[in-house]
Protein backbone atom coordinates (compact mmCIF):
# COMPACT_ATOMS: atom_id res chain seq x y z
CA UNK A 1 0.00 0.00 0.00
CA UNK A 2 1.45 3.38 -0.93
CA UNK A 3 3.23 5.32 1.85
CA UNK A 4 1.73 8.75 2.53
CA UNK A 5 4.20 11.69 2.23
CA UNK A 6 4.26 14.13 5.17
CA UNK A 7 2.32 17.28 4.38
CA UNK A 8 4.31 20.61 4.10
CA UNK A 9 4.09 23.22 6.78
CA UNK A 10 1.04 25.27 6.56
CA UNK A 11 1.21 29.02 7.33
CA UNK A 12 -1.47 31.19 8.69
CA UNK A 13 -2.87 33.86 6.38
CA UNK A 14 -1.68 36.50 8.76
CA UNK A 15 1.83 35.17 8.43
CA UNK A 16 1.46 35.36 4.70
CA UNK A 17 0.45 39.00 4.85
CA UNK A 18 3.22 39.75 7.29
CA UNK A 19 5.78 38.13 5.01
CA UNK A 20 4.57 40.16 2.06
CA UNK A 21 4.75 43.37 4.03
CA UNK A 22 8.21 42.53 5.20
CA UNK A 23 9.37 41.90 1.65
CA UNK A 24 7.74 45.11 0.49
CA UNK A 25 9.44 47.10 3.19
CA UNK A 26 12.82 45.45 2.65
CA UNK A 27 12.56 46.01 -1.09
CA UNK A 28 11.70 49.66 -0.53
CA UNK A 29 14.56 50.01 1.95
CA UNK A 30 17.07 48.44 -0.40
CA UNK A 31 15.77 50.51 -3.28
CA UNK A 32 16.07 53.69 -1.24
CA UNK A 33 19.52 52.71 -0.10
CA UNK A 34 20.49 51.95 -3.70
CA UNK A 35 19.14 55.31 -4.84
CA UNK A 36 21.11 57.09 -2.13
CA UNK A 37 24.20 55.10 -3.10
CA UNK A 38 23.71 55.98 -6.76
CA UNK A 39 23.34 59.60 -5.85
CA UNK A 40 26.42 59.45 -3.63
CA UNK A 41 28.35 57.64 -6.37
CA UNK A 42 27.35 60.25 -8.92
CA UNK A 43 28.36 63.02 -6.52
CA UNK A 44 31.58 61.25 -5.63
CA UNK A 45 32.32 60.52 -9.28
CA UNK A 46 31.83 64.17 -10.16
CA UNK A 47 33.88 65.25 -7.17
CA UNK A 48 36.65 62.75 -7.95
CA UNK A 49 36.66 63.86 -11.56
CA UNK A 50 36.97 67.49 -10.50
CA UNK A 51 39.62 66.64 -7.91
CA UNK A 52 41.54 64.53 -10.39
CA UNK A 53 41.36 67.33 -12.94
CA UNK A 54 42.43 69.89 -10.35
CA UNK A 55 45.26 67.67 -9.07
CA UNK A 56 46.41 66.93 -12.60
CA UNK A 57 46.47 70.65 -13.33
CA UNK A 58 48.40 71.23 -10.13
CA UNK A 59 50.82 68.44 -11.03
CA UNK A 60 51.27 69.92 -14.49
CA UNK A 61 51.87 73.34 -12.92
CA UNK A 62 54.38 71.90 -10.46
CA UNK A 63 56.08 69.97 -13.26
CA UNK A 64 56.27 73.18 -15.29
CA UNK A 65 57.79 74.99 -12.32
CA UNK A 66 60.18 72.13 -11.77
CA UNK A 67 61.16 72.14 -15.44
CA UNK A 68 61.82 75.88 -15.18
CA UNK A 69 63.91 75.37 -12.04
CA UNK A 70 65.92 72.56 -13.59
CA UNK A 71 66.35 74.54 -16.82
CA UNK A 72 67.55 77.58 -14.87
CA UNK A 73 70.13 75.64 -12.86
CA UNK A 74 71.13 73.62 -15.90
CA UNK A 75 71.83 76.84 -17.80
CA UNK A 76 73.72 78.27 -14.81
CA UNK A 77 75.77 75.11 -14.63
CA UNK A 78 76.45 75.18 -18.37
CA UNK A 79 77.60 78.82 -18.16
CA UNK A 80 79.89 77.93 -15.29
CA UNK A 81 81.19 74.90 -17.20
CA UNK A 82 82.00 77.22 -20.14
CA UNK A 83 83.80 79.68 -17.84
CA UNK A 84 85.64 76.85 -16.09
CA UNK A 85 86.63 75.26 -19.41
CA UNK A 86 87.94 78.61 -20.65
CA UNK A 87 89.92 79.04 -17.44
CA UNK A 88 91.31 75.51 -17.71
CA UNK A 89 92.46 76.31 -21.25
CA UNK A 90 94.06 79.54 -20.01
CA UNK A 91 95.85 77.71 -17.18
CA UNK A 92 97.06 75.03 -19.61
CA UNK A 93 98.49 77.74 -21.87
CA UNK A 94 100.12 79.40 -18.87
CA UNK A 95 101.53 76.04 -17.77
CA UNK A 96 102.99 75.52 -21.24
CA UNK A 97 104.50 79.01 -21.07
CA UNK A 98 106.03 78.14 -17.69
CA UNK A 99 107.49 74.94 -19.11
CA UNK A 100 108.97 76.84 -22.07
CA UNK A 101 110.52 79.44 -19.78
CA UNK A 102 111.81 76.77 -17.44
CA UNK A 103 113.39 74.90 -20.33
CA UNK A 104 114.81 78.18 -21.67
CA UNK A 105 116.88 78.57 -18.48
CA UNK A 106 118.87 75.39 -19.13
CA UNK A 107 121.09 76.82 -21.88
CA UNK A 108 122.01 80.06 -20.03
CA UNK A 109 122.83 78.02 -16.92
CA UNK A 110 124.99 75.66 -18.97
CA UNK A 111 126.75 78.66 -20.57
CA UNK A 112 127.43 80.19 -17.16
CA UNK A 113 128.82 76.94 -15.79
CA UNK A 114 130.99 76.43 -18.87
CA UNK A 115 132.32 80.00 -18.61
CA UNK A 116 133.31 79.33 -15.00
CA UNK A 117 134.93 76.07 -16.10
CA UNK A 118 136.77 77.74 -19.00
CA UNK A 119 138.13 80.46 -16.72
CA UNK A 120 139.59 77.83 -14.39
CA UNK A 121 142.12 77.26 -17.19
CA UNK A 122 143.62 80.72 -16.71
CA UNK A 123 147.20 80.48 -15.53
CA UNK A 124 149.43 81.93 -12.84
CA UNK A 125 148.64 85.49 -11.78
CA UNK A 126 145.68 85.71 -14.17
CA UNK A 127 143.82 83.05 -12.18
CA UNK A 128 142.24 85.84 -10.17
CA UNK A 129 138.88 86.02 -8.39
CA UNK A 130 137.87 89.03 -10.45
CA UNK A 131 134.58 90.84 -10.99
CA UNK A 132 133.74 88.57 -13.92
CA UNK A 133 133.92 85.47 -11.74
CA UNK A 134 131.90 87.18 -8.99
CA UNK A 135 129.14 88.13 -11.45
CA UNK A 136 129.20 84.70 -13.12
CA UNK A 137 128.64 83.08 -9.72
CA UNK A 138 125.81 85.51 -9.08
CA UNK A 139 124.34 84.75 -12.52
CA UNK A 140 124.35 81.05 -11.72
CA UNK A 141 122.56 81.78 -8.43
CA UNK A 142 120.00 83.95 -10.24
CA UNK A 143 119.26 81.30 -12.88
CA UNK A 144 119.02 78.49 -10.32
CA UNK A 145 116.73 80.70 -8.23
CA UNK A 146 114.58 81.36 -11.28
CA UNK A 147 114.40 77.62 -11.99
CA UNK A 148 113.26 76.89 -8.43
CA UNK A 149 110.64 79.64 -8.57
CA UNK A 150 109.35 78.56 -11.99
CA UNK A 151 109.19 74.91 -10.90
CA UNK A 152 107.28 75.85 -7.73
CA UNK A 153 104.91 78.02 -9.76
CA UNK A 154 104.49 75.20 -12.29
CA UNK A 155 103.50 72.85 -9.47
CA UNK A 156 100.98 75.42 -8.22
CA UNK A 157 99.55 75.70 -11.74
CA UNK A 158 99.20 71.90 -11.91
CA UNK A 159 97.38 71.87 -8.58
CA UNK A 160 95.09 74.69 -9.71
CA UNK A 161 94.44 72.79 -12.93
CA UNK A 162 93.51 69.72 -10.90
CA UNK A 163 91.08 71.75 -8.76
CA UNK A 164 89.48 73.32 -11.84
CA UNK A 165 89.06 69.93 -13.51
CA UNK A 166 87.55 68.55 -10.32
CA UNK A 167 85.05 71.42 -10.28
CA UNK A 168 84.30 70.92 -13.96
CA UNK A 169 83.70 67.20 -13.38
CA UNK A 170 81.19 67.97 -10.61
CA UNK A 171 79.51 70.62 -12.75
CA UNK A 172 79.27 68.25 -15.72
CA UNK A 173 77.95 65.44 -13.53
CA UNK A 174 75.37 67.81 -12.04
CA UNK A 175 74.45 69.04 -15.53
CA UNK A 176 74.14 65.48 -16.80
CA UNK A 177 71.84 64.59 -13.90
CA UNK A 178 69.72 67.66 -14.55
CA UNK A 179 69.58 66.86 -18.24
CA UNK A 180 68.24 63.41 -17.34
CA UNK A 181 65.77 64.83 -14.82
CA UNK A 182 64.68 67.50 -17.30
CA UNK A 183 64.07 64.87 -19.97
CA UNK A 184 61.99 62.80 -17.55
CA UNK A 185 59.94 65.75 -16.27
CA UNK A 186 59.32 67.06 -19.79
CA UNK A 187 58.10 63.61 -20.78
CA UNK A 188 55.87 63.54 -17.71
CA UNK A 189 54.51 66.98 -18.58
CA UNK A 190 53.48 65.84 -22.06
CA UNK A 191 51.61 62.73 -20.86
CA UNK A 192 47.78 62.71 -20.78
CA UNK A 193 45.14 60.17 -19.80
CA UNK A 194 45.01 59.02 -23.39
CA UNK A 195 48.73 58.99 -24.08
CA UNK A 196 49.97 55.68 -25.50
CA UNK A 197 52.29 53.82 -23.24
CA UNK A 198 50.74 54.84 -19.94
CA UNK A 199 50.23 51.86 -17.66
CA UNK A 200 49.76 50.72 -14.14
CA UNK A 201 53.07 50.62 -12.32
CA UNK A 202 52.75 48.56 -9.16
CA UNK A 203 56.43 49.25 -8.42
CA UNK A 204 55.77 53.01 -8.31
CA UNK A 205 55.81 54.04 -4.68
CA UNK A 206 54.10 57.06 -3.19
CA UNK A 207 56.33 56.75 -0.16
CA UNK A 208 59.30 59.12 0.18
CA UNK A 209 62.41 57.45 -1.21
CA UNK A 210 65.25 57.13 1.26
CA UNK A 211 67.75 58.63 -1.18
CA UNK A 212 65.57 61.58 -2.09
CA UNK A 213 66.46 65.10 -0.92
CA UNK A 214 64.58 68.31 -0.27
CA UNK A 215 64.36 70.97 -2.99
CA UNK A 216 66.46 73.35 -0.90
CA UNK A 217 69.11 70.64 -0.57
CA UNK A 218 68.93 70.01 -4.30
CA UNK A 219 69.41 73.71 -4.99
CA UNK A 220 72.25 73.93 -2.46
CA UNK A 221 74.16 71.15 -4.25
CA UNK A 222 74.20 73.05 -7.53
CA UNK A 223 74.82 76.33 -5.76
CA UNK A 224 77.80 74.86 -3.91
CA UNK A 225 79.20 73.40 -7.15
CA UNK A 226 78.83 76.75 -8.92
CA UNK A 227 80.25 78.76 -6.02
CA UNK A 228 83.19 76.38 -5.65
CA UNK A 229 83.90 76.56 -9.39
CA UNK A 230 83.68 80.37 -9.29
CA UNK A 231 86.00 80.47 -6.29
CA UNK A 232 88.56 78.30 -8.07
CA UNK A 233 88.15 80.35 -11.26
CA UNK A 234 88.91 83.54 -9.33
CA UNK A 235 91.87 81.85 -7.62
CA UNK A 236 93.07 80.63 -11.00
CA UNK A 237 92.75 84.10 -12.54
CA UNK A 238 94.76 85.53 -9.65
CA UNK A 239 97.36 82.79 -10.05
CA UNK A 240 97.68 83.51 -13.77
CA UNK A 241 98.28 87.15 -12.96
CA UNK A 242 100.98 86.15 -10.49
CA UNK A 243 102.52 83.77 -13.05
CA UNK A 244 102.59 86.51 -15.70
CA UNK A 245 104.31 88.81 -13.24
CA UNK A 246 106.80 86.08 -12.27
CA UNK A 247 107.59 85.30 -15.92
CA UNK A 248 108.17 88.97 -16.66
CA UNK A 249 110.25 89.56 -13.53
CA UNK A 250 112.41 86.45 -13.96
CA UNK A 251 113.14 87.38 -17.58
CA UNK A 252 114.16 90.86 -16.48
CA UNK A 253 116.32 89.50 -13.65
CA UNK A 254 118.14 87.10 -15.97
CA UNK A 255 118.60 89.71 -18.71
CA UNK A 256 119.83 92.31 -16.22
CA UNK A 257 122.36 89.90 -14.72
CA UNK A 258 123.38 88.75 -18.20
CA UNK A 259 124.17 92.35 -19.15
CA UNK A 260 126.09 92.86 -15.90
CA UNK A 261 128.20 89.76 -16.64
CA UNK A 262 128.79 90.82 -20.24
CA UNK A 263 129.81 94.30 -19.13
CA UNK A 264 132.21 92.75 -16.60
CA UNK A 265 133.65 90.62 -19.42
CA UNK A 266 134.09 93.66 -21.69
CA UNK A 267 135.87 95.60 -18.95
CA UNK A 268 138.07 92.65 -18.04
CA UNK A 269 138.94 91.95 -21.68
CA UNK A 270 139.85 95.61 -22.17
CA UNK A 271 141.85 95.59 -18.94
CA UNK A 272 143.79 92.47 -19.95
CA UNK A 273 144.24 93.82 -23.48
CA UNK A 274 145.69 97.06 -22.11
CA UNK A 275 147.98 95.11 -19.80
CA UNK A 276 149.10 92.91 -22.70
CA UNK A 277 149.77 95.97 -24.88
CA UNK A 278 151.81 97.55 -22.09
CA UNK A 279 153.71 94.32 -21.54
CA UNK A 280 154.44 94.05 -25.25
CA UNK A 281 155.66 97.65 -25.25
CA UNK A 282 157.91 96.90 -22.28
CA UNK A 283 159.09 93.71 -23.96
CA UNK A 284 159.97 95.66 -27.08
CA UNK A 285 161.99 98.12 -25.00
CA UNK A 286 163.65 95.29 -23.06
CA UNK A 287 164.61 93.49 -26.28
CA UNK A 288 165.94 96.76 -27.62
CA UNK A 289 167.89 97.31 -24.39
CA UNK A 290 169.23 93.74 -24.51
CA UNK A 291 170.58 94.41 -27.98
CA UNK A 292 172.15 97.66 -26.77
CA UNK A 293 173.58 95.97 -23.71
CA UNK A 294 175.00 93.15 -25.77
CA UNK A 295 176.61 95.78 -28.00
CA UNK A 296 177.88 97.55 -24.88
CA UNK A 297 179.38 94.31 -23.55
CA UNK A 298 181.04 93.71 -26.88
CA UNK A 299 182.44 97.27 -26.76
CA UNK A 300 183.70 96.69 -23.21
CA UNK A 301 185.33 93.45 -24.26
CA UNK A 302 186.97 95.26 -27.14
CA UNK A 303 188.07 98.12 -24.88
CA UNK A 304 189.61 95.68 -22.41
CA UNK A 305 191.26 93.89 -25.26
CA UNK A 306 192.52 97.21 -26.65
CA UNK A 307 194.31 97.91 -23.35
CA UNK A 308 196.44 94.81 -23.70
CA UNK A 309 198.97 96.45 -26.07
CA UNK A 310 199.44 99.66 -24.06
CA UNK A 311 199.75 97.68 -20.85
CA UNK A 312 202.33 95.35 -22.35
CA UNK A 313 204.20 98.35 -23.76
CA UNK A 314 204.28 100.21 -20.45
CA UNK A 315 205.27 97.14 -18.47
CA UNK A 316 207.97 96.25 -21.02
CA UNK A 317 209.43 99.75 -20.81
CA UNK A 318 209.44 99.66 -17.03
CA UNK A 319 211.04 96.25 -17.07
CA UNK A 320 213.73 97.32 -19.55
CA UNK A 321 214.57 100.49 -17.60
CA UNK A 322 215.04 98.41 -14.50
CA UNK A 323 218.18 97.07 -16.19
CA UNK A 324 219.86 100.47 -16.47
CA UNK A 325 223.39 100.19 -15.00
CA UNK A 326 224.59 101.57 -11.70
CA UNK A 327 223.91 105.23 -11.23
CA UNK A 328 221.83 105.34 -14.40
CA UNK A 329 218.99 103.74 -12.47
CA UNK A 330 217.53 107.18 -11.90
CA UNK A 331 213.92 107.90 -10.82
CA UNK A 332 213.56 110.38 -13.60
CA UNK A 333 210.31 111.89 -14.93
CA UNK A 334 210.15 109.18 -17.57
CA UNK A 335 210.25 106.55 -14.82
CA UNK A 336 207.49 108.28 -12.88
CA UNK A 337 205.40 108.74 -16.00
CA UNK A 338 205.79 105.07 -16.96
CA UNK A 339 204.75 103.99 -13.48
CA UNK A 340 201.77 106.34 -13.62
CA UNK A 341 200.88 104.99 -17.05
CA UNK A 342 200.91 101.38 -15.83
CA UNK A 343 198.75 102.22 -12.82
CA UNK A 344 196.40 104.27 -14.97
CA UNK A 345 196.02 101.42 -17.47
CA UNK A 346 195.49 98.90 -14.65
CA UNK A 347 192.86 101.17 -13.09
CA UNK A 348 191.17 101.62 -16.44
CA UNK A 349 191.15 97.88 -17.12
CA UNK A 350 189.75 97.26 -13.63
CA UNK A 351 186.98 99.78 -14.23
CA UNK A 352 186.26 98.29 -17.63
CA UNK A 353 186.11 94.80 -16.12
CA UNK A 354 183.80 96.01 -13.35
CA UNK A 355 181.51 97.59 -15.93
CA UNK A 356 181.78 94.44 -18.01
CA UNK A 357 180.67 92.26 -15.07
CA UNK A 358 177.91 94.73 -14.22
CA UNK A 359 176.80 94.75 -17.85
CA UNK A 360 176.79 90.94 -17.89
CA UNK A 361 174.63 90.89 -14.74
CA UNK A 362 172.33 93.49 -16.21
CA UNK A 363 172.05 91.46 -19.41
CA UNK A 364 171.09 88.39 -17.42
CA UNK A 365 168.42 90.38 -15.60
CA UNK A 366 167.19 91.77 -18.89
CA UNK A 367 167.02 88.26 -20.33
CA UNK A 368 165.13 87.03 -17.28
CA UNK A 369 162.82 90.03 -17.52
CA UNK A 370 162.28 89.22 -21.19
CA UNK A 371 161.26 85.68 -20.27
CA UNK A 372 158.95 86.98 -17.53
CA UNK A 373 157.35 89.46 -19.92
CA UNK A 374 156.98 86.86 -22.66
CA UNK A 375 155.44 84.42 -20.19
CA UNK A 376 153.10 87.09 -18.83
CA UNK A 377 152.12 88.07 -22.38
CA UNK A 378 151.45 84.40 -23.12
CA UNK A 379 149.31 84.19 -19.97
CA UNK A 380 147.42 87.33 -20.98
CA UNK A 381 146.96 85.95 -24.49
CA UNK A 382 145.48 82.77 -23.02
CA UNK A 383 143.22 84.79 -20.71
CA UNK A 384 141.99 86.86 -23.64
CA UNK A 385 141.37 83.72 -25.66
CA UNK A 386 139.37 82.22 -22.79
CA UNK A 387 137.30 85.34 -22.09
CA UNK A 388 136.83 86.60 -25.63
CA UNK A 389 137.02 83.56 -27.89
CA UNK A 390 135.53 80.92 -25.62
CA UNK A 391 133.29 82.65 -23.08
CA UNK A 392 131.94 85.62 -25.04
CA UNK A 393 131.44 83.67 -28.25
CA UNK A 394 129.38 81.20 -26.22
CA UNK A 395 127.50 83.93 -24.39
CA UNK A 396 126.55 85.63 -27.67
CA UNK A 397 124.52 82.52 -28.46
CA UNK A 398 122.34 83.24 -25.40
CA UNK A 399 120.73 86.12 -27.31
CA UNK A 400 119.68 83.81 -30.14
CA UNK A 401 118.23 81.03 -27.99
Amino acid sequence: MAKLMPSPTKYHPSEWHTSNKTNYKQSETERTRSERLRSECNRLSNEVQQTTFRVQKEVEHKLSQRIDDITFWKEELEKKIKQTSDEIEAVINMKIELEKNLEATNFPLEVTKRCLMFRENRQAIDLVHDEVEIQLMKEMEVIEGVQCLLQKTHDEALEQLRLLRSCKYKLEKDTKDKFGALHIDKECATLTDTSPGIRFSPAASVDIQTKSILPVEWQDISDVNICKAEQERISSTTLRGVISSILSQTKQDMMRQREIVNEAFYKRIQEVTDAKVNLEAHLKEVIKEIASQEQNIASLQQAIHDKTGPMQLSQTRLDLRSYRPNNELVRDPAQYELAFEVKEIEFTIQKLQEHYLEAQATLKKLNRNQLVLEEDISIKTLSLSIDNDQCMSLRRQMHTK
